[in-house]
This record gives C-alpha cells, structure tokens and sequence, in this order.
C-alpha cells in the first residue's frame, strides 16, 4: 500500500502509497464506491477516524485550502492544503510532484500538501503553501517530494521547455533519447530552497519516476492507473515510557 512512510517527529507521519492501495482518486472514471472503499482502508491503515482524509478537487492551480475552516467544503477545489490542527491531509498524483510540508507551529505542528504539477509549480503554488503555513506561525518548514515523472522521461515541445525555464531555469531537462524535457522535481527543489525549506527527497524500492516504476501511477504511462497519494497526519503521541 505505501511506497515510503515515515514518522518525521512532532508526531507527524508523511507517506506516499503505490498502485497497491489502488486508484484513490474519484474523477478517472473508476467505481465511485471502489474508490471510497480504498480510501476508508487506507484511512484504516493510517490510524484515523473514517471520513476524515481531506482529498482535493485539484485544478493546476495555486489556491490553498484552510483544511481549520468550519465552513470549508468536504472537497475543497484547490492543488495545496494546510492545518494547525491536525486534520489529515492527502494530495492527488499520477507524474505531478506531490509535496508534503511540516513544520514547528506555536501550538504543535503545522502541515501541509501541493500538488506541484507544471502549470501550479510555474504559477506559485509552492510559494503560496509555504506563505500560508508561515502565517500560521509554522517554522523550520520541511518538505518531503513524493514520486513523480523524472526529467529523462517527461518530453514537450521545446517551446513550452522555454517558456518554464523563463520562469525556473532549474526544470529545463533533455529526455533521455535527446528531447526536450521538464524535470519538475528540479523545480520544486530549487523553488522550496529559495524559500528556504529544507528538501527532503525519500528513497524506496525501485524508481521514483512514476513513469518508469510501474508500481507507481503515470498518467503519461497508463491514464487507467489512477491516481496515487501523498499523504500528512499527526500521530498519537506515545506515551511515557513506553517500549
């Protein structure tokens, strides 16, 4: 079910599933009710209450989602979320750049997700979660990058390499059989840098590339393979002395 999990401290756990979780997302055509039902046990798997997963209805954009809001919708339209509070996050991929965000908050953690596709990455949507988790006060900002397509295989018309590179040289990249290419990990790395959040980039059986690792989700592979999840949520915090 998880390509790579973790618990980061604070009692926060960060993870990222694989194809053995099954398609999560409700908009790829797949069974509504079979989705759900994978979602309720990767809830189950996680340690929390069933409903409560936050998922977005994401659009390439750069709108942040307040997860704290009373008044939020069930399913927010946005491509990033954050909370002081603990709901649990998740973040939608199948080659975009899934990017969870944890930090030192004054009541706790504060954390957060983005969708850093192409067109959200350019746009600002890192730099728009990152602003919103340092209004809520959040400090020593990490973000962990989940699998996504690599810079060897994701191919576009030299215009559009051009055009992004205007805007962050760091994602012009060549394919591996010599055309031009995006490397949007690049990009997301030297954008959260600039901001000055550490990047952490985790390493688990076989490739990160969702292109090349088909155990992953890759639109550009296989548009029925769904989607994947990153996922960000507090923990039971353990108790004294305990084993």
């Amino acid at each position: 079910m998880f390509w790579w999990q973790d618990d980061v401290g604070q009692d926060v756990r960060v993870a990222f599933t694989d194809r053995g979780a099954g398609n999560l997302a409700l908009h790829t055509g797949d069974d509504a009710d079979a989705v759900r039902s994978r979602r309720a046990a990767l809830e189950r798997s996680m340690g929390v209450p069933r409903g409560s997963l936050v998922f977005l209805e994401q659009v390439h954009g750069t709108d942040v989602a307040d997860a704290d809001r009373a008044d939020r919708p069930a399913v927010p339209t946005a491509d990033a979320a954050v909370t002081a509070t603990g709901v649990p996050l998740a973040v939608m991929v199948a080659d975009c750049v899934p990017v969870l965000l944890v930090g030192e908050g004054p009541g706790g953690s504060v954390v957060g997700v983005a969708h850093a596709g192409r067109r959200g990455l350019l746009d600002g949507v890192l730099e728009r979660t990152v602003e919103q988790l340092r209004g809520r006060g959040a400090r020593r900002l990490t973000a962990w990058l989940g699998p996504s397509i690599c810079g060897g295989c994701y191919e576009v018309p030299a215009a559009m390499r051009e055009e992004a590179a205007a805007r962050i040289p760091a994602v012009a990249a060549t394919t591996s059989w010599g055309t031009p290419a995006l490397d949007l990990r690049a990009g997301a790395r030297e954008r959260l840098s600039a901001l000055e959040v550490g990047v952490v980039e985790p390493a688990a059986a076989g490739s990160s590339c969702t292109h090349e690792n088909e155990q992953l989700s890759s639109h550009r592979r296989d548009p029925g393979s769904g989607r994947i999840v990153g996922l960000v949520w507090r923990t039971a915090p353990r108790e004294e002395g305990a084993a």
